[in-house]
């Protein structure tokens, strides 16, 4: 049988190690935070922005962002229907209702036309989530969240190394937020990150990730309300200072994989894959191939292909509306269509040249049918 050929694995070096070791043995009392306090500095040099919160995930930043924005009961929230769960169930746990709208075709994320028509007076956020390291329109969605006073929401769970203008993926909108998941460019084991230049959002933020304790409490174990525990520990946050030291190294390595793919799927037919439009840098986190729906091509018929070459592939994500704890939205034709014909490639760092002409092959054969 062929060696395996996994569709991801994190870049740990000695660095990583070295850190993790220095927190594991000296990282308590009151060094309990070194690294965490040096583990935000970094990350908010590298994007940018004024404030940043460690998080325990991507999904635990969304939650707190969205409950220091007051979203509850009776209030909705727009996102794509192109989505990963994590997105969506913040929302659902503070009593809010999600929105799913379509998207477009060439990024796979928020389609802006969409976004207007969904509106309503009970519209209190929207989300736009940078799809596997795509971006959003974000100046259609900021100039629309100027317009009808709605704050937008930058998931770049996906998305780091990505920018748009000049501005890195998810220093744009009211927040952001990213995971550190042990599949991402940069990881922590599991992780995340709350990002923003919103001082009162931040300060709301802060108290909600310490158990509703504030910052200019002096009270012992005084909380001034009901918070989260949504903190990183010292350890996980000790490898996270080692990957943002090598940040811009983890960032290439994964463009560099994406472009071999386009390079040599470029005359193919029948294909695309992520784009990357005039002003915008796709940090490149997850290669996907979408094959036209002339091709007859199936996620399903494509794991059967790739598993009987003994190389893992990821389906694209399903629609949330398509999930039986939602109604389904039939109007979301573009996000039902591409999900089905589409397909996550093997993309981690230390993947050899050899591995990714086996999965290349693999693409064209099922492209030239």
């Amino acid at each position: 049988m062929k060696s395996k050929i996994f569709y991801t694995k994190p870049s740990i070096t000695e660095l990583e190690v070295c850190y993790a070791t220095d927190a594991a043995t000296n990282g308590w009392g009151s060094e309990c935070y070194a690294y965490i306090d040096r583990f935000e500095e970094l990350f908010c040099q590298h994007l940018g922005v004024k404030y940043t919160i460690a998080t325990s995930s991507c999904t635990g930043a969304l939650h707190m962002g969205l409950a220091a924005l007051g979203i509850g009961p009776g209030d909705e929230v727009i996102l794509a229907d192109t989505n990963w769960v994590a997105t969506v169930a913040p929302i659902v746990h503070l009593g809010a209702t999600p929105v799913f709208v379509d998207i477009l075709p060439e990024s796979w994320c928020l389609n802006p036309e969409e976004v207007i028509a969904a509106i309503t007076p009970r519209t209190k956020a929207i989300i736009a989530v940078h799809i596997y390291g795509n971006l959003c329109d974000m100046d259609s969605l900021l100039a629309i969240g100027d317009k009808y006073g709605i704050p937008i929401i930058e998931d770049a769970a996906e998305a780091i190394g990505s920018s748009y203008k000049g501005k890195y993926a998810g220093s744009m909108g009211a927040f952001g937020a990213f995971s550190f998941h042990g599949t991402k460019t940069l990881t922590t084991g599991e992780g995340g990150m709350f990002v923003t230049n919103d001082v009162n959002i931040y300060e709301k933020v802060l108290t909600l990730s310490n158990h509703g304790r504030s910052k200019q409490q002096t009270k012992q174990f005084w909380p001034d309300l009901i918070g989260f525990k949504y903190k990183i520990s010292n350890i996980q946050a000790a490898i996270g200072c080692a990957q943002v030291e090598r940040i811009d190294q983890l960032i290439t390595r994964k463009k560099e994989i994406l472009n071999f793919y386009r390079h040599k799927l470029k005359s193919t037919p029948n294909i695309s894959m992520n784009p990357e439009p005039l002003g915008t840098i796709n940090g490149a986190w997850m290669p996907t191939v979408v094959f036209t729906p002339e091709t007859g091509i199936t996620r399903e018929r494509l794991q059967t292909a790739f598993a009987a070459e003994n190389i893992d592939a990821r389906v694209f994500f399903w629609p949330l509306s398509d999930l039986p704890m939602f109604n389904s939205v039939e109007k979301n034709l573009v996000a039902r269509s591409i999900s089905s014909r589409a397909i996550n490639l093997p993309s981690y760092h230390d993947i050899t040249t050899d591995d990714l002409l086996r999965v290349i092959e693999v693409i064209k054969e099922n492209a030239n049918g």
